[in-house]
């Protein structure tokens, strides 16, 4: 009888854990062998995760790395929108807000969650079956390779929203696309198709998830080919407009989105994982992640006190704002809170009610 290595026994109740059979190279279920999916489940939400989910993914990932039947991991989301949007705006917004010590803690859980991904024994596959933005973005980049379906959307949203994106972003992001193009993404938070974070190198593999009169065809919201404008801009990725978007939207609504190519590309991506020396391949993973875990351990805690702390300021106002706003509009009045604190305004109700949308008439 083999000991368990597992921290407790658990039932998952608001995440999925499966076991998947491994298959060979003809597509055959392997007997004994396995692939581990753990897949976030509150897509009525985006899939944000809340504390509890937060407990559960680190508990998954350990399971499935000692679990030595497990071959690969794949962690991903119920759905076709979205495969994270971060942490749960609306427990932030009626717990955590104006509660630093509270997040302080609920921090420690989510570094664990992101270092539960850095260190398992078995390489993580981020399935993104649609937006991944930001904790989801930092979660979706701790893990080793990413295949995304093409109407995915990657970016972050901390300073629109009142946080910054250090739990992961400003530690990997620039490994993958560089600094210049790290700075744009996590401050101005515009977000990257999945053909842009292919191009950037975010991504392994982008594959089509829109069938029209049963034919997979390319996201018709973005440019897809490879090419570059009369004034020589790399178009590649970048969203389409004027009359080219309507036709492009028009064609969507002809069609049903279907994640079956993208399920085939990551079984083919955990083949060549299976096919592999185990005990080579767990240190060449630990050798290309010191990396990323240079950057994450060095910063982690330092970022965790700060994040804590914002509570009581940009961040209580800013995840209020979108948690309770009208639906179109969700941010604080930006101007408005720069020119009360350039006036020397306290941070306080007052300055909160005189910037946020849901005080407004």
């Amino acid at each position: 009888m083999l000991a368990s290595h597992n921290l407790t026994d658990i039932t998952y109740k608001e995440i999925l854990f499966e076991k998947r059979p491994c298959k060979d190279l003809q597509g055959n279920p392997v007997e004994g062998l396995f692939n581990a999916w753990i897949i976030l489940n509150n897509p009525q939400q985006y899939n944000s995760y809340t504390t509890n989910a937060v407990k559960e993914v680190i508990l998954a990932m350990r399971e499935a790395s000692n679990d030595r039947s497990v071959t690969a991991v794949v962690f991903t989301a119920v759905g076709d929108k979205a495969f994270c949007t971060g942490g749960n705006t609306k427990e932030y917004a009626e717990y955590y807000a104006a509660n630093p010590q509270e997040y302080k803690q609920y921090m420690r859980l989510f570094n664990d969650m992101v270092s539960s991904i850095l260190m398992n024994d078995k390489p993580v596959v981020c399935r993104v079956n649609g937006m991944r933005i930001g904790g989801g973005q930092e979660i979706g980049m701790a893990c080793d390779f990413s295949v995304a379906q093409d109407f995915a959307r990657f970016g972050q949203a901390g300073p629109k929203h009142g946080s910054a994106p250090d739990g992961g972003s400003t530690d990997f992001l620039p490994l993958y696309v560089g600094i210049e193009n790290a700075m744009y993404s996590c401050t101005v938070c515009d977000p990257w198709s999945a053909y842009e974070a292919l191009r950037w190198g975010l991504v392994t593999e982008v594959i089509p998830a829109l069938k029209v009169n049963g034919t997979f065809i390319p996201n018709p919201l973005v440019y897809t080919d490879q090419w570059v404008d009369s004034k020589g801009q790399i178009v590649y990725g970048k969203m389409k407009a004027g009359e080219e978007l309507v036709k492009g939207k028009e064609l969507m609504k002809s069609g049903e989105m279907d994640l079956s190519l993208l399920d085939e590309a990551v079984e083919r991506l955990c083949t060549k994982l299976m096919l592999l020396m185990p005990n080579c391949l767990s240190k060449t993973l630990n050798s290309l992640r010191k990396h990323k875990l240079e950057h994450w351990d060095k910063n982690k805690e330092n970022n965790r006190d700060w994040l804590a702390l914002n509570m009581m300021t940009e961040a209580k106002a800013g995840f209020r704002a979108f948690n309770e706003g009208p639906r179109d509009n969700r941010e604080v009045d930006f101007i408005k809170l720069r020119q009360m604190l350039a006036e020397g305004h306290e941070w306080n109700d007052e300055l909160i009610e005189a910037i946020s949308p849901q005080f407004k008439k």
